[in-house]
């Protein structure tokens, strides 16, 4: 569950560090591979001996001390990805987050098998913490098949490499806010529209893009693509409701979380390459926001979809 604010292994891929380079760049790419190992530690989950579907993981630190609504949606994926042939990758899950997941405890994801078609399997996990589930999941897996073909166009917006990291967007400040927003991620966010992570946007525009992709080079695993891409879809599909208001993450006495996350994958996709995310929101009523979400390639092919509505709470 996505709180207050959403935050949301090394590789022998990663360069060898260079002593002559710029201290600054040093820690920079030191981060960087911190937080992408901590990433892929996290979705390394551990099978319970003796039971083939049932594993635990460990959780990302977070400085509220809940379990990052994506984080257990990648996990949660990924247990129900070990119990399915790689042949048959995900195109759908669906999940409701129950309960605020506590950060400093292990969470168990227990696999139900509800069924292994000709082509399709389903499997339905249950993220579990004090033996209570703070995630309920049912995931969709089918194997190659030949079909209709369209989708809608990629919009046209600013390369990547043109846009403000967020370190970038916000140099020069130096207050507690500015340090949570700008602390390292395994994945590198470049919004189109001004971040509202510190201030809101005047033109209180109900959509906006992101470009996103992880830090460092990830293993040539589908799987962990998918898994990685579900964990960062959770970033920041309630901003666009949040940015038609006139709200600002930081805002004092705001309160949001996630309450379901469904996402279906449409066309490959790596997540440590360039994916435009492009979102909105259709509506907002009864402190709940709905936001809706294409992910694309570099080269417009739509990825994947996912919608997710939130409890967004303002200060009266």
């Amino acid at each position: 569950m996505t709180d207050v604010a959403p935050p949301g292994a090394d590789t022998d891929t990663h360069p060898v560090p260079d002593p002559a380079r710029d201290p600054g760049a040093l820690e920079q790419e030191s981060a960087e591979r911190d937080a992408l190992a901590g990433l892929l530690h996290v979705l390394d989950l551990t099978p319970r001996p003796g039971d083939p579907d049932t594993f635990v993981g460990e959780s990302q630190p977070q400085p509220w001390g809940r379990v990052f609504g994506g984080q257990v949606l990648a996990q949660s994926l990924t247990a129900a990805q070990r119990t399915v042939v790689p042949e048959r990758p995900v195109h759908s899950m669906h999940g409701y987050f129950l309960r605020a997941g506590d950060s400093s405890e292990p969470i168990t994801f227990a696999v139900e098998r509800l069924r292994d078609g000709r082509s399709f399997s389903a499997r339905r996990v249950h993220a579990l913490q004090f033996g209570r589930p703070i995630l309920s999941m049912i995931a969709s897996f089918q194997s190659a098949a030949e079909g209709l073909d369209h989708q809608a166009p990629m919009p046209d917006v600013p390369a990547p490499e043109s846009l403000p990291t967020l370190g970038e967007h916000y140099a020069g400040l130096d207050t507690a806010d500015a340090r949570y927003w700008t602390r390292q991620r395994p994945m590198d966010l470049r919004h189109v529209e001004p971040p509202i992570y510190l201030e809101p946007d005047p033109e209180r525009l109900t959509h906006e893009a992101v470009w996103m992709r992880a830090v460092g080079t990830l293993p040539d695993d589908p799987a962990l693509h998918a898994a990685v891409l579900a964990y960062a879809s959770d970033y920041s599909l309630l901003e666009p409701v949040l940015r038609g208001h006139g709200r600002a993450w930081s805002e004092p006495g705001l309160k949001a979380a996630s309450l379901d996350h469904a996402m279906w994958w449409h066309r490959p996709g790596r997540a440590d390459e360039w994916l435009l995310y492009v979102q909105d929101s259709p509506s907002a009523q009864g402190a709940r926001g709905l936001g809706i979400g294409r992910v694309y390639s570099r080269d417009g092919a739509l990825v994947a979809s996912v919608a997710q509505e939130g409890m967004v709470r303002v200060p009266s």
